[in-house]
């Protein structure tokens, strides 16, 4: 791992409202994560975790606080600046998969792509890899009404990876999967970890944390806890199938 943490976070507060009705999200979050690295989110509904994701996510601006990406300063970047990290160097897994409904798989996936200009042709060869790479290859045509809730989130994991980010910030990625598909989604994390990127998961449930090397607890907007694992399971080799 690199000695320069990818994320550093130094005093990060966040509030909503003012006056009597003023909610602190976030009351002076610390915090680097080092290339490489597995790290779960936790805290119960309220504590700040999603407040957090939006934050290292750059769709949300910390109250006052410093955020260093990669060792540049996020509030020194413009709106467009934003917009090539967000693409290019982060990957987004949501609970609720974020398709877009009556269009195919392949097309949800190549959407990052469109976005960053690339021409129709590699967008296509790189959205089949992608797919390919997550165990639908056969699925590249069907809609999401046509897919079951895990097949649903590997075409949002697929759509994550398909631009090569260094970074997957997962905001509770299992929520809306059955037991043998939220173990299938956690052995294709371990996949992408061994690859060499950062995972971060946004979680409540022990069972997804655990397959993190490190555990960050939040309550009430502050850190409680930060736990690294002394042993992990190994990850899955690059090439292996999930």
């Amino acid at each position: 791992m690199s000695a320069t943490p990818v994320i550093a976070l130094r005093d990060i507060t966040k509030t909503y409202g003012e006056g009597d009705t003023i909610v602190n999200a976030l009351r002076g979050i610390s915090l680097d994560i080092a290339s490489g690295e597995y790290l779960a989110i936790m805290g119960a509904s309220g504590s700040g975790k999603s407040t957090l994701m939006h934050i290292i996510g750059c769709l949300d601006v910390p109250t006052a606080g410093r955020y260093f990406l990669d060792g540049v300063a996020v509030a020194s970047l413009d709106a467009y600046a934003l917009g090539v990290v967000r693409n290019r160097k982060i990957g987004f897994v949501f609970q609720s998969f974020n398709l877009i409904p009556r269009t195919t798989a392949i097309a949800n996936v190549e959407l990052p792509l469109v976005y960053a200009g690339v021409k129709k042709a590699e967008r296509l060869e790189r959205a089949h890899i992608a797919l390919e790479s997550v165990g639908l290859a056969d699925r590249v045509d069907h809609a999401p009404n046509q897919l079951s809730g895990g097949q649903q989130q590997r075409v949002a994991v697929a759509r994550a990876i398909v631009t090569n980010p260094s970074i997957i910030l997962a905001d509770e990625p299992t929520g809306a999967l059955d037991s043998e598909s939220t173990s299938d989604m956690l052995d294709l994390f371990d996949v992408l970890h061994g690859q060499g990127r950062n995972i971060i998961v946004i979680t409540h449930e022990h069972e997804v944390a655990e397959r993190a090397a490190r555990v960050v607890r939040l309550r009430d907007g502050s850190i409680i806890a930060d736990d690294r694992r002394l042993s992990q399971p190994a990850p899955l080799s690059a090439g292996a199938q999930a």
